[in-house]
């Protein structure tokens, strides 16, 4: 490729939208025929495991058949596993509340058996709540990319989740391309149809097979675009929508390496807001002494070069640093202890330091990463059938546009490093150096319009400082629907249903009694990081 040209390229990929490479949604036409009626049973064993003794006299589960391919209703068939909890009142009961938890990937089957976690009981009272896992995720005819657990080990055991060394990069760079070769081998015909469109329409017959005139719904992250994309495939269908945690579907569907180039950008004012917050705590903050953004830096640099080992026998790499932060930074729970932890890293790092290495906390394992590998590398251990599913991938790299030109990713992650110093990097070693390669050319996806006017306002829910879906997403989210009123929650961590008593009671009359909340106001979360 010549200088020129190889500099239009990165150019395309760096900060310009992506247009013409992939097709546009298919026009399909919504279904008229009805959806057969969801047939409840007794859930099985090992799902009701999954959840509280409480829950487990009252909840049904499905199987419920949906169309492989929606322009093809007649088709192959493929099942959407679902679980019930039946409002408490069925007396005054409103209809069904579907609940997606994000990824794109999480398992949203067993969410309905923990409403408490995110709705006020009047919610309860008024819904059966419904979770579900979208096709190719869990107990919905898993998309999955490896025959075992040990072909996939050897394939993500040679990934860094953010590569740096001429070594890291060459070798993840390889077992990425391994790893969509195996998608085209094992994953089937499933392949061809994860967009979020087809979920969309999925959901549409689940709502019509309980019985629901209009859809009540509420997303989480992901879920956000699955929601999006309902109101604007099904406006007329859509009753209640309520997204927290949102991202921005225009840009996400236009431009892949632009969306993520802005979500590394939206760890960091996170993780800024985060270091500021804990110098005004003070003594609060075991990480306030000194100059915690300093400090930070200073230890984030220190481990490229050299990973430390704790006196709790932890050894720390620049990888493992970076991921405990993006990953706690989606808890405010989790702020506390991230402090105590950097804090001990820092003294690791510089044993000289007030926190000497022997008085390192033993602290609890992390919060999973939900930023890209993590989502795909969770299974089974040992010699057995692979039981994950490669979801993630599958939605991402169909709704997503990038450039197939993975060799682009040195350069991007140089780039994306110098603007957002820890996590741009990181952000560029997911979706940026995998979808390049995934085996579907011309995706069939929603990309828009986002404008269709639903008959109510969708409820859009965004934090000041959400890591993962910056608030400024979900500003863009309200501004892109034809219909949406937003509601601001000064708070850290990803999504905040359930922890604002001021947000929550207005989703519950949102969702009850249909009334819309004025647009602009802002809540406090119920709980503070220190």
């Amino acid at each position: 490729m010549k200088l020129g040209s190889r500099a239009l390229v990165v150019a395309m990929v760096l900060g310009t939208a992506v247009s013409g490479l992939v097709a546009t949604g298919a026009a399909v036409a919504e279904q008229g025929q009805g959806a057969s009626p969801v047939q409840w049973s007794k859930c099985a064993d090992d799902v009701l495991a999954e959840i509280p003794a409480a829950q487990r006299e009252r909840v049904t589960c499905a199987n419920h058949p949906v169309p492989l391919d929606h322009r093809k209703p007649r088709g192959e068939k493929i099942t959407i596993a679902l679980m019930k909890a039946p409002a408490t009142d069925q007396a005054t009961k409103v209809g069904s509340l579907f609940i997606n938890p994000g990824g794109p990937g999480g398992a949203g089957l067993i969410y309905s058996a923990y409403g408490t976690s995110f709705f006020q009981p009047e919610v309860m009272k008024r819904f059966d709540l419904i979770g579900f896992d979208p096709r190719g995720v869990g107990r919905s005819a898993p998309l999955r990319c490896f025959k075992t657990q040990e072909e996939a080990d050897d394939v993500f055991g040679r990934i860094s989740s953010a590569p740096v060394t001429r070594t890291e990069i060459r070798d993840t760079t390889k077992a990425t391309e391994e790893y969509t070769a195996a998608c085209k081998r094992t994953a089937g015909p499933l392949l061809q149809h994860m967009s979020t469109e087809d979920v969309a329409r999925d959901l549409d017959l689940l709502r019509q097979g309980v019985g629901d005139k209009a859809l009540t719904f509420v997303g989480f992250s992901y879920g956000t675009l699955l929601g999006a994309t309902y109101a604007n495939v099904f406006p007329q269908k859509s009753r209640a929508l309520v997204l927290d945690g949102n991202v921005d579907p225009a840009l996400r569907t236009s431009n892949g390496a632009e969306y993520d180039r802005q979500r590394a950008q939206g760890f960091e004012l996170a993780l800024d807001a985060f270091l500021k917050r804990c110098v005004a705590e003070g003594a609060k903050c075991a990480y306030s002494d000194g100059d915690p953004r300093a400090k930070f830096d200073q230890v984030r640099d220190s481990l490229r070069e050299k990973p430390v080992t704790l006196a709790s026998g932890e050894v720390v790499t620049y990888q493992s640093y970076v991921g405990r932060v993006s990953g706690d930074l989606y808890s405010i729970p989790r702020l506390k202890p991230l402090a105590a932890w950097l804090q001990a890293v820092y003294g690791a790092v510089n044993p000289s330091a007030a926190l000497a290495v022997q008085d390192t906390p033993v602290l609890e394992a992390p919060l999973a990463n939900k930023n890209g590998m993590a989502d795909v590398n969770a299974g089974v251990v040992g010699d057995a059938e692979y039981l994950s599913d490669d979801s993630y991938y599958g939605v991402n790299c169909t709704d997503k546009p990038f450039l197939r030109i993975p060799g682009l990713f040195p350069v991007v992650a140089a780039k994306w490093e110098r603007e957002s110093p820890t996590f741009g990097r990181q952000q560029a070693a997911s979706d940026l150096l995998t979808c390049p390669t995934w085996p579907v050319r011309h995706p069939d996806r929603w990309a828009g319009p986002w404008n269709k006017r639903t008959p109510n306002p969708v409820v859009v829910v965004g934090n000041y400082y959400d890591p993962a879906t910056q608030y400024k997403f979900s500003q863009r989210m309200a501004r892109q629907l034809g219909n949406a009123r937003l509601i601001t929650v000064d708070a850290f961590g990803h999504c905040i249903l359930g922890k604002s008593t001021g947000a929550d009671t207005l989703v519950t009359d949102y969702l009850v009694n249909l009334k819309a909340p004025a647009d602009g106001q802002v809540f406090q979360s119920n709980t503070q990081p220190f």
